[in-house]
């Protein structure tokens, strides 16, 4: 348990970040999952729209330190090597 005023306030700044990255990771993962139901479907505009959409989110979260760089471009190339062999 936090003990100084420093670990409190840590403590309850630790809260707050969790929230707001758990928020995040969760629409990201929506994103995703909207490119993975379009894939499935076999309709290539959508998933490339889709991806389109998904891109961005997937750029901000690592810029907002949810994801790091290298895993958001590996999931973004997966996702774009699975839309491009559909059709």
């Amino acid at each position: 348990m936090a003990n100084t005023p420093q670990s409190k306030k840590r403590a309850r700044q630790n809260e707050r970040r969790l929230a707001v990255n758990k928020a995040r990771r969760s629409r990201i993962r929506t994103y995703l999952r909207s490119v993975e139901e379009a894939i499935a479907s076999g309709d290539k505009e959508a998933a490339q729209n889709a991806l389109r959409a998904a891109q961005p989110e997937l750029m901000r979260g690592v810029t907002k330190g949810v994801f790091h760089k290298n895993t958001a471009a590996r999931k973004i190339s997966r996702l774009a090597a699975r839309v491009k062999a559909l059709g």
